[in-house]
């Protein structure tokens, strides 16, 4: 599949599914560029690794004009405004694109990664986000940070079902209440998500939750099989795709609203790749690198 296959492909899914939809504005004036349009942009701006509002007017203004021949009418100030507007529509387009994606919904995976939202030296007058944040420990880079934890569920082989966004001071354990409110089946977590509490919690609602108890990991006889430990990495090629293609550690926004918007759009990216990835008959719906060919 070619960059524009690719790029039409989604503009029908999602003009094709807005039809079917309540219509998104009751009353005024209808926008000069078309809601489908401008979701495609962000969509495939995020594919391609361009996770700024700006980067992804300027992209398809200078390659995809001819493409989109109303986006010359529209400003950047209009473009950001009306994407950041369309959240809810994305939210929507989420949950009506996992009813087409094949996933098994009886084996999760949950784990977090940490989402500064500036720099360390900068945190004490940072305003950025600030009701959202608080201090948490990265256990990667070994320090402290600044900022939010994104939690992540996926359900095998490697659909995002579930993302919520804590302060960086919420535990894992009580962040997987939400994410985990609708599981049935099997829920593998890492230590951090050991908890007699929450393990009851889930097997009343028909969930068994595997986490190895932290206190005992270094004197533990019998770990996890390996294939078992394999299904539980998976998690982390999903945050790693997050991180790496779709920039999910870099935070441009500066409010709720535009976060809010932003983080739906590298949830609808993700989902329509392994969608596309599951149509075109890819060994593994994660392998996005062979989705496009140059």
């Amino acid at each position: 599949m070619d960059h524009i296959t690719f790029m039409v492909t989604i503009f029908c899914y999602i003009d094709d599914w807005l039809k079917t939809q309540p219509r998104v504005r009751q009353r005024g004036p209808q926008p000069i560029l078309a809601d489908s349009e401008v979701l495609t942009m962000e969509i495939v701006g995020e594919y391609l690794s361009i996770d700024t509002d700006h980067a992804i007017y300027q992209h398809f203004c200078r390659h995809y004009r001819e493409w989109f021949p109303k986006l010359r009418q529209v400003d950047r100030v209009t473009f950001v405004r009306q994407a950041a507007n369309l959240w809810r529509v994305k939210e929507r387009l989420w949950q009506h694109l996992l009813t087409q994606v094949a996933f098994d919904p009886a084996l999760s995976v949950v784990d977090s990664f940490p989402l500064p939202v500036c720099r360390f030296g900068r945190a004490y007058r940072c305003r950025r986000l600030r009701e959202w944040s608080a201090w948490g420990y990265d256990d990667v880079a070994k320090q402290r940070f600044f900022g939010m934890r994104v939690h992540v569920r996926i359900c095998w082989p490697g659909v995002i079902v579930g993302l919520a966004l804590f302060p960086a001071d919420v535990h894992d354990r009580w962040a997987a209440e939400d994410l985990l409110a609708n599981a049935h089946g099997w829920v593998l977590g890492d230590t951090n998500y050991w908890s007699p509490m929450l393990r009851d919690d889930l097997v009343r609602q028909g969930a068994c939750l595997l986490a190895p108890r932290k206190t005992s990991v270094k004197r533990d006889h019998h770990p996890w099989p390996r294939w078992l430990t394999q299904t539980r990495r998976r998690v982390e090629t999903v945050i790693g795709q997050l991180v790496e293609r779709f920039q999910g550690k870099r935070v441009w926004a500066s409010d709720p609203w535009h976060l809010c918007s932003r983080w739906l759009r590298k949830l609808l990216s993700h989902t329509f790749a392994v969608f596309l990835a599951q149509q075109a008959g890819l060994a593994s719906p994660l392998q996005f690198a062979d989705l496009l060919s140059d």
